[in-house]
């Protein structure tokens, strides 16, 4: 009797424990092509979740103040992870294994759009909510999903933040910038950042699109494409790539010669701080847009606090991409915490009407619209001089002033 007590005992305590830890899941690339983009994510996860278990009353974030969730009696978050490996076919076989095995009460995830649309169809058909970080592909948010949210800036957002810049460099520095390009992956995030390209220049005069170049996923080779774009003669290159890609791209427009004036990169390899490692002083002057930059850090307390922590773990400091990771895994935890509930329908209701307060952004804060699109961006225009992400617009966030014209290689 007294063992089967024990047991008893034992069995109890355990239900207890599973109650105060709260699942999540996170689906993101920890193996393949963009590994190392999945694991700097990962490790932003993991600082997510000491800010909500632990104390930091140093950060201001009202998950930092006590262990736990403080509205459901200190209870702790816990990210279960999952490795989409780059493929959308196994992004939606992981959510729905992160659903029916490990029980997740909500998801987040997946950096590609084309892994983060499957996954998402999944939480949809089950009624689970569902934050995607910085997944940038401005069909995710068209689709009238009712489970899905979006920190990120979609494209066409960004699409827009492009040509406003380009019309400052127009008329503060009088830049001669009038014929476009648009470079981009055959997938969901290239494919659909191209059509916002297409469709948002129609509406800011000046503007010609004179080449549309489209690289398959797996390419190995991009002297075809570059060629193309050297024909086209574009004072303004707009790429969708990843790490890799970029990095090829860069290394063939030195080789042939490729000297365009302004080269703008949508949320993907260009913001990554691996761009500045492959090349050197060769990422000089390419520009994109960023949820933040190691610049910023000295005017902005708290996100200073978060990314000591982060570069402990990995080694570099958090960039654009991880960080709007790290804000999905935040905001994802506060809504139940202010839901004061696991149900994912009391959860939802959070999701949709709160504003979260988010001092890491330049916004300040981030608020879901109707489509589940945050309605503050918090981009800024960044430019890598002299190795540094610097903010180059707009002005209230300035850290450098813009070099609006690419110098010839030979001058770099």
């Amino acid at each position: 009797m007294k063992k089967f007590f024990t047991l008893v005992v034992m069995f109890i305590s355990i239900l207890i424990f599973a109650e105060d830890v709260i699942k999540i899941g996170a689906i993101f690339p920890l193996t393949g092509p963009a590994a190392a983009t999945g694991v700097k994510i990962k490790y932003a996860i993991e600082v997510a979740q000491e800010i909500i278990n632990g104390v930091y009353p140093d950060i201001d974030l009202d998950l930092a103040k006590s262990q736990g969730l403080s509205n459901l009696n200190g209870a702790k978050i816990q990210f279960i992870f999952a490795d989409h490996q780059a493929n959308p076919e196994l992004a939606m076989a992981e959510a729905e294994r992160l659903i029916q095995n490990e029980k997740v009460v909500a998801l987040i995830g997946c950096y590609h759009s084309s892994a983060t649309k499957p996954a998402s169809q999944i939480a949809e058909k089950y009624g689970i909510p569902f934050v995607a970080g910085s997944s940038s592909s401005a069909a995710l948010t068209e689709r009238g999903l009712k489970w899905f949210f979006r920190i990120a800036p979609h494209d066409g957002m960004e699409t827009d933040f492009f040509f406003l810049y380009l019309n400052y460099l127009k008329e503060k520095y009088g830049a001669n910038l009038s014929r476009v390009a648009v470079v981009y992956i055959d997938n969901e995030y290239g494919v659909h950042a191209s059509l916002m390209v297409k469709e948002k220049i129609k509406k800011y005069s000046g503007f010609n699109l004179v080449a549309d170049i489209k690289y398959p996923a797996n390419v190995t080779n991009v002297d075809i494409e570059v060629q193309k774009i050297r024909a086209a003669k574009p004072d303004v290159i707009i790429h969708a790539s990843y790490i890799g890609d970029m990095t090829m791209f860069v290394k063939k427009y030195k080789e042939f010669n490729v000297v365009p004036k302004v080269v703008l990169s949508f949320c993907g390899g260009y913001q990554d701080p691996q761009f500045v490692i492959n090349l050197g002083k060769d990422a000089n002057f390419f520009s994109g847009t960023n949820a933040t930059t190691s610049a910023l850090f000295s005017k902005m307390a708290i996100l200073a606090k978060i990314n000591q922590l982060y570069k402990a773990k990995s080694g570099v400091d958090i960039d654009g991409p991880t960080l709007e990771d790290f804000a999905s895994a935040m905001v994802i935890a506060e809504a139940i915490n202010i839901a004061k509930s696991t149900d994912p329908s009391k959860i939802l209701e959070i999701l949709q009407t709160q504003t979260f307060s988010a001092p890491y952004f330049v916004s300040g804060k981030i608020k879901f619209g109707p489509d589940g699109q945050n309605l503050y961006s918090a981009s800024v225009m960044t430019q890598i001089l002299d190795g540094i992400y610097e903010a180059v617009w707009p002005e209230a966030f300035q850290t450098k002033e813009p070099v609006p014209y690419f110098p010839e290689w030979n001058k770099r």
